[in-house]
C-alpha cells in the first residue's frame, strides 16, 4: 500500500504519485509532460522499436557502428579504476562460444555487484576494436536465464527533462500486470471485428512489451484505427450540429467598391473562391462565373438578385475552407467574405493564431475597409486594458464592424451585437473547438477558414470533414520562385559565406532547426527499430539543435544580429522577436518550426533547414513560403548528411517542384497520409485530437476503412455511451487550452 491506495486497487485514473519510486521529483518531472495518471502513462506510447531479438555471436558481429544483441557470460570480476577527479570506469571481460569481448561503463560503479562471474546477460551495443582487441561501451543489459526468452523488441520512449528510458520503461512494468483490470474497450464489436482489430487491452500491453513483430503490428494497428475514427467521429459530429444552425441571408454582395481599391488584379482561382464565397452567403448568383482566368477577369461585378426576401431571412450558414499556397491571395478571399458581411450590417471576427500575423492583418486591411466606411479595431491580449475595453464596448454596442484579433476574441468577455461572419486564419493552428467558441458568440454566423497548407485531395474531404472547400491553385502573376538546393555538410563553409553575402545585400536569413535542444537519450537514436517497416533504418545525422546553433553562429558572424525563437518562448517574447525580424532589426533568425506559421517579410531572402531529411515535404514547403515575398531572388537551401537514398529522393522532390498540391501528394505517396497527422505535420491540431500512432501511418486503406466506420456509425452514436464519452473527450481536449 502507498498512499492509501492499494496496488491492486490500481485503475486508469490513479496519480502516478502512488506508484512505487515516484517521489516529488519525479512527480514533477512527469507532470511537467503532461503525465499526472496511470491512463497518461498507458497512453505514453514508445517512438520506436530495437529488435534485440536477433542475437549475434561476437565472431560474426559487423562492426558497422551499428548496436547488435548478444548473449555473454560474464568471465571474470570487474575492476573499477578511477581515471581522474569525477571520471570512474568499470571493465570486465564476457565471452560466448565464438570469443569474447572486453566490456566498459563510465562512472557507474555501482554495476560491480551486478556482473557476477559466470552470469549470462544479453546486451545491446555497438562491437568496435581497439587494436587488438573487440570492445563495447555502455551497452544496455538484461539479466539471461536459459529457457526463460526475453522479449525480441525493447521500446524506445520519447525522453523529456529528469527521466531516462530505464526509468520509463520501469515504470510501464508496474503497471502492465494491471491492463486488462483497467481497460475497457469502448470500440464496438462489431466495429472491431469488421475491421479485423484486436482488443484495446491487448494492443496497449503489446505497444510497450510486445510478444513479437505480429502483436506489435496488430498493436499499432489498432491504435492507429482508434485515433484516425476518433478524428473522423469527431468532424462528424461537430458537422451534424453545425448543419442544424443557420446564418442570415446577405442581399448586397456587390464587392466592387473593395475590388476597386486593390493595386492588382485577381486571380481566376481567386474569383472562383469568392464567387463560392457569395453564393454560400447570399444563396444567389455567384459574383464571378466559373471558368478560366482569362474569362473570369471580363466578368462584372454586380450583385445577385434578392427579389421578395428580406434581411430577416436565414439560411444554411457557409462552413466553408479555402485552401491555398503561401502567397495565393487567400486573404483577399476573407476580405471580400468580411465586406459582404459588413455592408450587409454584420459584424465580422478574424482570427489569427499570432498577435504579430493579426497585427499584419489589421495594417493591411483596416486602412481600406476605413475608406469604405467599415470601422475596424484590433484586439489582442497585449492592447491595453483601457484600450481593450472601449473595444469591447464598441464590439457589444455595434459601433464595431470589423475585429481582428486572436485567441483573446473567444474569452467571455467578448459580447458582440450581431457577428455574422466569423473567420479564422491557418485553421490547422487552431482545434475544431477553439473555432467553435468563436462561431457560438453568434446565435448565427457563417464560418471561413483560411489554410495555407495544400492537402492532397485524396484526403481533404475527409480532413476537412465539416467543410466545404475552395482551392486556390493559382499563384498571382509575378510571384518568383524561390530556387532550392540540397547539399550536405562539406558546403558548410559556403554556405556561411552565402549567408553573408545575403545579409551584405540588405537581406535577411531564416535558419530553421528541427529541435529546439540537444536531448540527452541514453539510446543511440540511430539504432532505432521502425515499428511499421520492422527494419533498421541507416546512421542518423546527428540532429541540429536551436539553441546550440544559434550560439554558434554568433561566433561565426560576431558582427552580425543573430537571434533565436522557438515554440517553448511565451507568445509576447515570440511576436517581440518576430517583430524585430520584421523590422529588420536582426539579421539571421534561428528557429524551430515555430515560424512556419509567421509575419510578411519581405526582406528575407534566404531559408536555411537544417537536418532537412527530418521534415515532411509540405512542411519543408511552407518553410520554403516564408521566402521570396519581395523582389529580391530568394533562395532555399536544404541541409542534410542523411545517407537513406529514400531520404535524399524526398529532398531532390523538393529541388524540382515548386507547387504545393504536387508536393502534397509526393508526401501522401511516399509517408502515407501519417505525414499529415504528425507533430510536425500541417493538420496537427485540426480536429482537436491529438495524433500518435496515426503520425506514422502509412496505410490509406486503414485511414478509408476508419472513416468509413465513423460515417456507418455517427447516426447511432448515442447507443454506445463509451465510444460517445471518448468522442466528447477529443473534442473538448484542446478547446479550454488557450496560448
Amino acid at each position: 500500500m502507498k498512499g492509501g491506495i492499494r496496488i491492486f486497487d490500481m485503475t486508469l485514473d490513479t496519480p502516478l504519485s502512488e506508484l512505487y519510486g515516484v517521489g516529488k521529483k519525479y512527480e514533477k518531472y512527469l507532470s511537467s509532460n503532461g503525465l499526472y495518471t496511470v491512463r497518461d502513462l498507458l497512453f505514453y506510447f514508445p517512438r520506436a522499436y530495437q529488435n534485440r531479438g536477433d542475437v549475434c555471436e561476437i565472431a560474426s558481429a559487423p562492426l558497422d557502428n551499428m548496436p547488435h544483441s548478444f548473449i555473454l557470460t560474464v568471465a571474470c570480476e570487474p575492476k573499477n579504476a578511477l581515471i581522474r577527479k569525477g571520471m570512474n570506469i568499470l571493465k570486465f571481460r564476457a565471452f560466448d562460444e565464438s570469443g569474447s569481448v572486453t566490456v566498459t561503463y563510465f562512472n557507474q560503479s555501482y554495476l560491480k555487484d551486478v556482473f557476477k562471474t559466470g552470469a549470462q546477460f544479453r546486451f545491446w551495443g555497438k562491437i568496435s576494436r581497439e587494436k587488438r582487441t573487440l570492445c563495447m561501451n555502455s551497452p544496455s543489459y538484461e539479466p539471461y536465464i536459459y529457457g526463460k526468452p526475453l522479449l525480441p523488441l525493447i521500446a524506445v520512449y520519447p525522453l523529456f527533462s529528469g527521466v531516462n528510458q530505464k526509468y520509463l520503461i520501469k515504470l510501464q512494468k508496474e503497471i502492465y500486470p494491471y491492463i486488462k483490470s483497467m481497460v475497457t474497450d469502448f470500440m464496438p464489436e462489431e466495429t472491431r471485428r469488421k475491421n479485423g482489430l484486436c482488443t484495446l487491452a491487448y494492443a496497449l500491453e503489446n505497444v510497450h512489451f510486445p510478444e513479437n513483430e505480429e502483436a506489435l503490428k496488430s498493436a499499432i494497428r489498432r491504435l492507429t484505427f482508434d485515433e484516425l475514427f476518433i478524428f473522423a467521429l469527431s468532424l462528424s459530429r461537430i458537422k451534424t450540429v453545425s448543419e442544424e444552425k443557420t446564418a442570415p441571408l446577405m442581399q448586397n454582395s456587390d464587392i466592387s467598391p473593395l475590388i476597386s481599391m486593390l493595386p492588382y488584379s485577381l486571380t481566376g482561382a481567386q474569383k472562383k473562391a469568392i464567387s463560392e464565397i457569395s453564393l454560400d452567403m447570399c444563396r444567389k448568383n455567384p459574383i464571378f462565373e466559373s471558368g478560366d482566368a482569362e474569362s473570369a477577369n471580363k466578368t462584372q461585378f454586380c450583385p445577385p438578385s434578392v427579389d421578395n426576401l428580406s434581411i430577416t431571412d436565414f439560411i444554411k450558414p457557409m462552413n466553408r475552407i479555402v485552401v491555398g499556397d503561401v502567397g495565393s491571395g487567400k486573404t483577399v478571399c476573407a476580405a471580400a467574405a468580411a465586406y459582404i458581411a459588413c455592408k450587409n450590417g454584420f459584424q465580422c471576427a478574424l482570427m489569427a493564431p499570432t498577435e504579430i500575423l493579426a497585427a499584419q492583418h489589421y495594417e493591411s486591411l483596416s486602412p481600406i475597409f476605413e475608406k469604405l466606411g467599415i470601422r475596424c479595431d484590433l484586439l489582442t491580449g497585449s492592447v491595453p486594458q483601457k484600450e481593450k475595453n472601449a473595444i469591447l464596448l464598441r464590439l457589444k454596442s455595434g459601433k464595431t464592424d470589423f475585429v481582428i484579433g486572436t485567441h483573446a476574441l473567444i474569452q467571455d468577455k467578448v459580447v458582440f451585437e450581431n457577428l455574422g461572419l466569423v473567420i479564422t486564419d491557418e485553421q490547422h493552428r487552431f482545434g475544431v473547438m477553439q473555432r467553435a467558441r468563436l462561431a457560438e458568440k453568434s446565435e448565427s454566423a457563417h464560418v471561413l477558414v483560411m489554410s495555407a497548407t495544400p492537402i492532397p485531395r485524396t484526403l481533404s474531404l475527409m480532413i476537412y470533414g465539416d467543410l466545404d472547400i475552395s482551392l486556390i491553385d493559382e499563384m498571382p502573376p509575378g510571384r518568383k520562385k524561390v530556387s532550392t538546393f540540397v547539399v550536405d555538410e562539406s558546403y558548410r563553409e559556403r554556405l556561411n559565406g552565402f549567408i553573408r553575402k545575403q545579409v551584405q545585400n540588405k537581406n535577411q536569413v531564416y535558419i530553421v532547426c528541427p529541435a529546439i535542444e540537444e536531448k540527452k537519450d541514453d539510446i543511440d537514436n540511430a539504432t532505432d527499430y521502425d515499428p511499421f517497416g520492422f527494419s533498421y533504418s541507416l546512421p542518423a545525422p546527428h540532429m541540429k539543435a536551436a539553441t546550440d546553433y544559434a550560439e554558434n553562429l554568433k561566433t561565426v558572424f560576431p558582427d552580425l544580429k543573430v537571434e533565436l525563437i522557438h515554440g517553448k518562448m511565451k507568445a509576447a517574447q515570440k511576436d517581440g522577436i518576430m517583430s524585430s525580424f520584421a523590422k529588420g532589426d536582426i539579421d539571421i533568425l534561428v528557429s524551430t518550426t515555430v515560424i512556419e506559421v509567421g509575419v510578411n517579410v519581405p526582406n528575407a531572402t534566404l531559408m536555411i533547414v537544417e537536418n532537412a531529411e527530418r521534415f515532411g515535404l509540405s512542411q519543408l514547403h511552407q518553410l520554403r513560403g516564408r521566402v521570396g515575398r519581395g523582389a529580391d531572388k530568394s533562395y532555399c537551401i536544404l541541409v542534410s548528411d542523411s545517407k537513406s537514398p529514400t531520404a535524399m529522393e524526398r529532398l531532390q522532390i523538393m529541388h524540382s517542384v515548386y507547387d504545393g498540391y504536387t508536393i502534397a501528394e509526393y508526401d501522401l505517396k511516399m509517408r502515407g497520409p501519417g505525414e499529415f497527422f504528425s507533430n510536425g505535420g500541417p493538420i496537427r491540431q485540426s480536429g482537436d485530437v491529438g495524433f500518435n500512432m496515426a503520425s506514422s501511418c502509412s496505410d490509406t486503406v486503414l485511414l478509408n476503412s476508419a472513416f468509413e466506420s465513423a460515417r456507418e456509425l455517427i447516426p447511432t452514436l448515442s447507443l454506445y455511451p463509451l465510444l460517445a464519452a471518448e468522442v466528447d473527450k477529443a473534442c473538448k481536449s484542446k478547446s479550454n487550452t488557450i496560448n
